[in-house]
Formats: C-alpha cells, structure tokens, sequence
C-alpha cells in the first residue's frame, strides 16, 4: 500500500479575485494560514517525495510547510489559460460568455486557445499513475487536485466541476489492490 497527499496550494491575490492563470506569490493570509497548518503538525503520515506545481503559490506553500526543496514537477501545472490568462472570470463572462460557458460544460473545449479540462486530466492523471507504490505529498492549484481526483476515482472529465477543493485543502489517497482509493483517516485526535 502506498499513499499519496494532495494539498492545494495556499491562496494567492489571484485566486481570490478568480483570475485565470498567472503566477502569483502568496497573499498575506494565505501564507499565515500555510505557516498555522505547518505548526498544527504533519499532514498524517511520513512521505518520500514532497513534491510541487511549478508556480510559486505551490512552491512557497511547500516551504512555508518546512520543505524547502521540493521536486517541480510541470504535470502539476495550473492550466494553461491562452487568452484567458491573467483576466477575471467576471471579464471572460462579459467578453466570450460563449467560450465560458463551453469551458464550464464541456471539457474537450479550449475556447482560450490553451489547454482543455480534458488535457489537464489526462496530463494530472498520467502523473498520477506513476505514484502508485510511492508515499507522496504534492502540492498543486485547486482545479489541478480536482482533476488528479477524477482520474483516481475514475470518473468522468466533466466531474472535475462537482468537486470542490479549497485553498490548503488535504486529501488523501491510498493506492492498493491495483487501484487508488480516497482514504478518509480517522482525525489525529481520535483516540484510535
């Protein structure tokens, strides 16, 4: 058995304005909330490879956590965003409200000329199935997690939109029987 630890990356300005791409640091409130989960102890258990997106949200979440060195992986990279990198969702709904709308609902499409949901899946999930046997900790942007999540499970590309994966958020994975499942483990204060 083997598991793997997705975090999503702290928040950047970006993400909290909902803007498509870019490579933002850290704000203030992400970096204090990645340093309080730093001291509240490990992320539940002993990892071989920490490993991060290359962007600086998923590499100073990966430091503030006390791993200064981790592996940067381009599997893990936010989306490319073509055109739409850089701008608000609220300025792609009121400039291309067809392209977004074609994003959201089908996740073949690139109406951005960058990368489709599908890709993403496809290149987060070929990188997923090479951590099977491993003990992994990857740190990677919200929608990146949602995508390495809908490989696991095996669900559908279009899936990718009915899972919700917060700043910070933890979720676990453990790979045995020829397969990964999603690992809810008791909390560290349950007596078990």
């Amino acid at each position: 058995m083997s598991g793997l630890r997705l975090l999503a990356a702290a928040t950047t300005p970006g993400l909290r304005r909902a803007v498509f791409g870019g490579d933002d640091d850290l704000d203030e409130g992400g970096l204090r909330a990645a340093l309080a989960l730093c001291d509240a102890g490990d992320l539940g258990g002993r990892a071989d490879t920490w490993c991060c997106a290359p962007s600086q949200a998923a590499l100073q979440t990966a430091r503030a956590l006390g791993h200064d060195d981790p592996v940067v992986d381009k599997a893990l990279a936010d989306p490319d965003y073509g055109g739409w990198t850089g701008l608000g969702l609220g300025d792609v709904a009121g400039a291309e409200p067809d392209g977004l709308q074609a994003w959201l609902t089908d996740p073949g499409a690139a109406p951005h000329g960058g990368e489709s949901l599908a890709a993403v899946r496809a290149r987060a999930g070929a990188w997923l199935d090479q951590q099977a046997g491993l003990r992994v900790v990857a740190v990677a942007h919200p929608v990146v997690v949602r995508a390495v999540l809908t490989h696991a499970l095996g669900l559908p590309d279009d899936a990718v939109w009915l899972l919700d994966v917060a700043p910070l958020s933890l979720t676990r994975l453990a790979y045995r029987t020829g397969r990964w499942h999603l690992s809810f483990p008791p909390h560290a204060a349950d007596p078990q």
